[in-house]
C-alpha cells in the first residue's frame, strides 16, 4: 500500500538529497494479520547515478590541461628545506578550484624517515580542515632525534624542469624511491593529484582495506572510502590505510654492484632486497591507481602530507611506521587469545547457554561467546527484556565468569531516535545525547536523522567532540558505563562504524512518528529471502540433491521482486570557482555504492564547530574506537580494553583489533583471509581475524574443518555466521570436531608464544603474522607468497585451501642460504623435512582432511604450556619448551610474563632461552612470579643422543629423557619435581654429553 508523502517529509526536503514517496509496506511479522507499519522503501537508499572518473572515457586527464607549479624562495632549515610553489600558468580548475600558492616543506625526521609536505601557503579562516587533517584526530609524526646522515639515509631533491617535481632516493645505493619528475602537480580544493614512476614489475603491499592478493600488482585502483558492504573483491570496504611497502630485489655482482631485477626468479643468482614505505597522512576519500608505469595518487581534499620510511627491511619499515606515526598496538588481555564463538541469531540467554553447554559436551575449548541480538532492534545500552532480561543475564554471566569464560556484545554505531509522540518508546540514551550536543547535525544546526537497524537514528559527533568540545565522548563513556552495570560484558564489538545509514540524507527529519521497524531490504532467513544456497562445490559429491537445491533457488528468485536496472544517464557536476560541491564532487571516486551519500551519512552532515562530514567520513570508525577505549578504561579500571571494530584508519590498532568483515562461506575467502591478515600486520593491527567458516551463505564440514584449523593460527580466532544460514559451530560435524581439537591443542599450547609476540608488537611495533617475504627478504620468488605465512619467526603454517584436495603445495624458505641454510621441522613428528629441498621449490605436502601442516624454523626456542579448556586453565599448566636447532646446533627464543590483564602491569618477567646441541639455558629477568613448574622439553635436530644429562649440575635420571635416533629428537619429561618454586624463579641450565 502506498500513501502520499506527509507534509513533514516534504518539509524535510532541505536535508533529503534525493526524495521518494513514503510507503506503508508489510514486513514478515505483519503479514500474519498484524497492522501494517512504516518501512523505508528501497528507493530511500538510492542516490544519483554516478559514473566514476576512472570508468569514464570522457573524463578530463588533469595532466593534459593543468600547468603545474614553479618552486622559488628555497630556504634551508635545521632538518631540511622549504620553498614556495606558485601556479605555473592559468588555473585549470578541472575538478575544483586551483590553489595558486603552495608551501613545500621537507624535514628529515630521523635517519630512516623523511617528511615531505605540500599545503596551501595561505588558508582562509574557516576552511582549515579542507586541507589540514587536525593533529587532535591524527597526530603528526615529529623528529625523534637530530638527523645525522647514515648508510641508509634518504635524500630529497627538486626540479622546476618543466614544472615543479620532487624525488626521494635511497642514498646508500642511489635507488629512486619516489619521483614526480615529468608529471604535473595538481592541487585544488576538491582534487589533488601527484604521480610517481615505479620500477618495472614492482612489488607493492598495503593500501587497504581491500580484498585482494597480498601483492597488489600493477593493474589495480584502490578506493579509500569507508563503506558498509560485504567483502567485495577489489572494492572499497571498511577501512582506510593509505600506506604501502615497496620491496625491490637486486642482484649483486663480484664487485658488489647492485642491479635491479624485475620478476626475479633465477634460483642460482644472489639477491638482496630493499624495502621502503610510504604513508599519506590524509583522511579524505582517495584513489590510488597502480599501473605499469607507476602510482597515481588522487584525493578529494586535504594536503600532500607524505612520510617515507627507508627500512631497509619490511620489519624495519613497519616498526618505524608504528613507533613514529600511528602509535603502537594495544596490548591484549591473555583471555582474548582464546577461541570466540558468535552467530547472528543467538536470540536469548538460553540459546547462549546451550551453545556453551555444547562446547563443554564435545570437549572443545570456548573462551568467549558473542551476542549480536541483545535487543529486538539493536540499541546501545538496552537489552530485550524478554529474551535478554537483566536478571537472567546476571545469572548466566556469573556462571560464565565462574568458568573463566567471557561475553562480548555488539554495539552499533548509530543511536535510536524514538517516536516523540509515543511515551512508551522513550529512549533515555538518546535524550541524554541530545542534551549533551552529542550528535551530528544538518547544515541548519538541527539533528541529522538517518536510518539503520533500530529505525531512525542519530550519529555521535566524534569530530565535534575532539575539535570543538561537544559532548559525544563523555556521553558515550557514561552510556556504556550505565549499561555495564546491568550487563557485565568483558569487551565490546563495534559494528556499522563506516558510518552506515540505510537512507540518503536526513530522512528522519520531521518523520520520527513514522519510525520504520524494518530496513529497506530483506533480511537473511525471512520469507522470500531464505538462505537456500548449498555449500560451494556441493554438486561434486551430492549431485541429485544439488539439482533439487538449484530448482528451489530458481523458484525463489523467480518469485522475488526485481529492481530496475540503473539508467545509462549519469550525473556529473562541474566545479564552480570558490565553491565546494561536497554532495557530488566534480571528481567521482569509484565508490562501491556510487553516490557518496548512499548507505552512509551524507557528506553535508555537519559536526559541531561547522566541520563537514565530507572532510571526515573516513574518521568515524577510528574515533568511535577511541571513545570506546576510553569508556572501557573507566568500566574496567586498570584493565586493558578489548575492542574489535569494523571501520579502521591509520592508528586504530592502538585502541582495538579488527575482524575482516562480512566474508562468505567460500573457499576463496578462506584464502583471502591470509593476505588480509598480513596487510593488517603492516597497518599496525595485529589483533586480526576473520569470520571463520564464512559469514554469508552455508558452510560445510570440509570448508569448516580447513578454516577452523587455519584460523587457529590467527591472533583473533572467531567463528561467526549469518542469520538464516545453517549452523556452523565446530561441534555440528564430527570431522570438524576432530579437526578443531587438533588445531586448538596446538594453538592453546602456543598461547605463551603468541602472547609474547603480542607483547613485542605492543612494545616496539613488531609483527605477529608475517609474510614469508618479510622473514626471508633475499628470496624474490616469495614476493607474492600469500598462501603460507609465519607466526612470529618460529612457526610456518601451510594450510590446504582447495576443496577436495588431500595435499598442498608449499615452499620452504631459506633452504638455499649456502652452508647456513634454514632447516624446517614437522610440528607433529619433530623430524627435519628440508634436507633435499631446493630454493624456491614447490613441494607437495600431505594434508588429509583434519591435518594442517605446521613447521618449526631451525634456530627457535618456543615456550609452551599444556592446553586446557580455557586460557585460565592453560595458564595453570606446567611449562615446556620446544627447541628447533639450526644447522650449527643453536637456537634462541623468549617468553613474556605478566598478570595477563593490567593496563600497566605491576610486575613483568622476560625469560631468554638459548640452546645448543649440548644444552638448554633459561635466564629470567623481572619480578612477575609464576609458580607453574617446568615439565618437559623437546629438542629437534640433535644428531647424536646423550649418554648423561644434568640440571644445574644435578644428574638427571635416565627415566627423564629419551632419544629417538630416526627422528633425531631428544625428549625430556617428568621434570616437575625439580622446579618446586616454579620454572622461572631462577636461571637454570640443562646440559648433556
Amino acid at each position: 500500500m502506498a500513501l502520499l508523502a506527509s507534509t513533514s517529509l516534504l518539509l524535510a526536503g532541505l536535508y533529503l538529497r534525493t526524495t521518494s514517496s513514503v510507503q506503508i509496506s508489510e514486513t514478515p511479522s505483519q503479514a500474519a494479520g498484524h497492522p501494517p507499519v512504516f518501512t523505508l522503501p528501497p528507493s530511500a537508499d538510492r542516490g544519483k547515478n554516478i559514473l566514476p572518473n576512472i570508468k569514464d572515457p570522457k573524463a578530463i586527464d588533469p595532466q593534459t590541461v593543468c600547468p603545474g607549479y614553479k618552486a622559488s624562495n628555497l630556504q634551508d632549515t635545521k632538518d631540511g628545506f622549504t620553498a614556495d610553489l606558485d601556479l605555473a600558468g592559468p588555473a585549470c580548475n578541472v575538478y575544483g578550484t586551483d590553489v595558486e600558492h603552495l608551501a613545500l616543506s621537507v624535514e628529515f625526521q630521523g635517519d630512516d624517515r623523511v617528511h615531505v609536505e605540500i599545503r596551501p601557503r595561505y588558508i582562509t579562516p574557516g576552511n582549515e580542515t579542507w586541507f589540514l587533517l587536525p593533529e587532535e584526530l591524527v597526530p603528526r609524526p615529529s623528529a625523534r632525534q637530530a638527523y645525522t646522515p647514515g648508510p641508509n639515509d634518504l635524500t630529497v631533491s627538486w626540479s622546476n624542469d618543466p614544472s615543479f617535481s620532487f624525488t626521494v632516493k635511497r642514498g646508500a645505493i642511489g635507488d629512486t624511491l619516489f619521483s614526480t619528475e615529468g608529471k604535473r602537480l595538481v592541487y585544488e580544493d576538491q582534487f589533488i593529484e601527484f604521480i610517481s614512476t615505479l620500477p618495472e614489475d614492482y612489488n607493492l603491499y598495503g593500501l587497504g582495506e581491500v580484498i585482494h592478493g597480498f601483492r597488489l600488482g600493477n593493474n589495480l585502483t584502490r578506493t579509500l572510502f569507508a563503506a558498509d558492504v560485504a567483502d567485495t573483491i577489489d572494492a572499497n570496504i571498511y577501512g582506510s590505510h593509505p600506506v604501502y611497502l615497496d620491496t625491490r630485489y637486486f642482484t649483486v655482482d663480484e664487485s658488489g654492484k647492485l642491479t635491479y631485477v624485475a620478476n626475479a626468479k633465477d634460483m642460482a643468482a644472489k639477491y638482496v632486497s630493499y624495502t621502503h614505505g610510504v604513508f599519506l597522512r590524509n583522511a579524505h576519500a582517495q584513489e590510488i591507481l597502480l599501473q605499469s608505469s607507476g602510482i597515481t595518487w588522487r584525493t578529494t581534499g586535504g594536503s600532500i602530507d607524505l612520510y617515507f620510511y627507508s627500512g631497509p627491511k619490511a620489519e624495519d619499515v613497519i616498526r618505524s611506521y608504528q613507533q613514529s606515526t600511528t602509535g603502537l598496538p594495544a596490548m591484549q588481555r591473555y583471555w582474548t587469545l582464546g577461541f570466540h564463538q558468535c552467530r547472528w541469531g543467538y536470540d536469548s540467554w538460553a540459546v547462549l547457554q546451550e551453545v556453551v553447554d555444547n562446547f563443554a559436551k564435545f570437549e572443545i575449548p570456548v573462551e568467549t561467546v558473542w551476542c549480536e541480538s541483545h535487543s529486538s532492534a539493536p540499541r546501545m545500552g538496552r537489552n530485550d527484556p524478554v529474551r535478554f532480561g537483566y536478571e537472567e543475564g546476571a545469572r548466566f554471566l556469573a556462571q560464565l565468569h565462574a568458568n573463566h569464560q567471557h561475553y562480548v556484545p555488539i554495539v552499533d554505531s548509530a543511536i535510536y531516535a524514538p517516536n516523540p509522540e509515543n511515551p512508551g518508546d522513550a529512549y533515555p540514551p538518546y535524550d541524554r545525547g541530545v542534551e549533551a550536543n552529542a550528535f551530528m547535525m544538518n547544515p541548519d544546526g538541527s539533528i541529522y536523522y538517518g536510518a539503520v537497524w533500530p529505525g531512525y537514528t542519530v550519529f555521535p559527533d566524534w569530530v565535534g567532540a575532539v575539535l570543538n568540545g561537544s559532548g559525544a565522548i563523555d556521553w558515550w563513556i557514561d552510556e556504556l558505563s550505565r549499561w555495564s552495570e546491568k550487563v557485565a560484558f568483558d569487551g565490546l564489538w563495534i559494528d556499522m562504524s563506516e558510518v552506515a545509514s540505510f537512507c540518503v540524507g536526513s530522512c528522519g527529519t520531521g518523520n520520527l512518528t513514522l519510525n520504520p521497524v524494518h530496513p529497506p531490504f530483506g533480511l537473511p532467513g525471512e520469507a522470500g529471502n531464505l538462505v537456500l544456497q548449498y555449500p560451494e562445490g556441493f554438486e561434486l559429491t551430492n549431485s541429485s540433491e544439488a539439482v533439487s537445491a538449484s530448482s528451489a533457488l530458481s523458484t525463489q528468485e523467480a518469485a522475488s521482486p526485481t529492481t530496475a536496472s540503473p539508467t545509462s544517464s549519469f550525473y556529473r557536476t562541474t566545479p564552480t570557482p570558490g565553491v565546494r560541491n561536497v554532495d557530488w564532487p566534480p571528481y567521482a571516486i569509484n565508490n562501491i555504492h556510487g553516490d557518496l551519500a548512499v548507505h552512509a551519512v551524507s557528506p553535508n552532515a555537519t559536526h559541531h564547530g561547522g566541520y563537514l562530514e565530507y572532510d571526515f567520513h573516513n574518521m568515524f570508525g577510528h574515533q568511535i574506537l577511541n571513545a570506546t577505549y576510553r569508556a572501557l578504561l573507566k568500566i574496567h579500571e586498570g584493565k586493558r580494553p578489548f575492542i574489535i571494530g569494523r571501520s579502521t584508519f591509520a592508528g586504530s590498532g592502538k585502541w582495538a583489533g579488527h575482524w575482516g568483515g562480512d566474508n562468505a562461506a567460500l573457499w576463496a575467502y578462506m584464502y583471502f583471509s591470509i593476505p588480509q591478515a598480513l596487510s593488517f600486520s603492516l597497518f599496525g593491527v595485529p589483533m586480526f581475524g576473520v569470520d571463520t567458516c564464512g559469514f554469508g551463505g552455508n558452510s560445510n564440514y570440509e570448508l569448516c574443518s580447513r578454516w577452523m584449523q587455519l584460523s587457529a593460527f590467527f591472533p583473533f580466532y572467531r567463528n561467526h555466521n549469518i542469520l538464516g544460514a545453517i549452523p556452523q559451530e565446530p561441534y555440528v560435524w564430527a570431522s570438524v570436531i576432530d579437526a578443531t581439537k587438533t588445531a586448538m591443542r596446538i594453538r592453546y599450547a602456543l598461547l605463551p608464544y603468541l602472547y609474547t609476540l603480542m607483547a613485542r608488537a605492543s612494545l616496539e611495533g613488531s609483527t605477529v603474522m608475517r609474510a614469508l617475504a618479510w622473514e626471508f627478504p633475499d628470496e624474490p620468488w616469495l614476493a607474492d607468497a600469500d598462501r603460507q605465512f609465519m607466526l612470529g619467526r618460529a612457526i610456518m603454517v601451510t594450510p590446504c585451501l582447495e576443496q577436495g584436495a588431500s595435499t598442498v603445495r608449499g615452499v620452504f624458505p631459506g633452504v638455499g642460504d649456502g652452508g647456513k641454510k634454514t632447516v624446517w621441522y614437522d610440528w607433529y613428528t619433530g623430524k627435519a623435512v628440508t634436507d633435499e629441498i631446493k630454493p624456491g621449490q614447490n613441494v607437495t605436502i600431505e594434508a588429509p582432511l583434519g591435518h594442517i601442516p605446521v613447521y618449526l624454523r631451525g634456530g627457535s626456542v618456543v615456550p609452551v604450556q599444556g592446553p586446557g579448556m580455557t586460557t585460565t586453565e592453560s595458564r595453570r599448566n606446567p611449562w615446556g619448551l620446544i627447541v628447533a636447532l639450526d644447522r650449527e646446533g643453536f637456537a634462541e627464543g623468549e617468553l613474556y610474563l605478566d598478570d595477563g590483564e593490567s593496563l600497566e602491569p605491576a610486575a613483568v618477567t622476560w625469560v631468554q632461552f638459548t640452546a645448543t646441541n649440548t644444552s638448554i639455558t633459561a635466564v629470567p629477568q623481572g619480578d612477575y612470579v609464576d609458580n607453574n613448574t617446568f615439565g618437559n622439553a623437546t629438542v629437534m635436530g640433535l644428531a647424536k643422543g646423550p649418554v648423561r644429562m644434568w640440571l644445574n649440575r644435578r644428574v638427571l635420571d635416565h627415566a627423564n629423557w629419551q632419544y629417538d635416533q630416526d627422528r633425531a629428537v631428544l625428549l625430556l619429561y617428568g621434570l616437575n619435581h625439580l622446579f618446586p618454586q616454579g620454572a622461572w624463579t631462577d636461571k637454570w641450565e640443562i646440559n648433556w654429553e
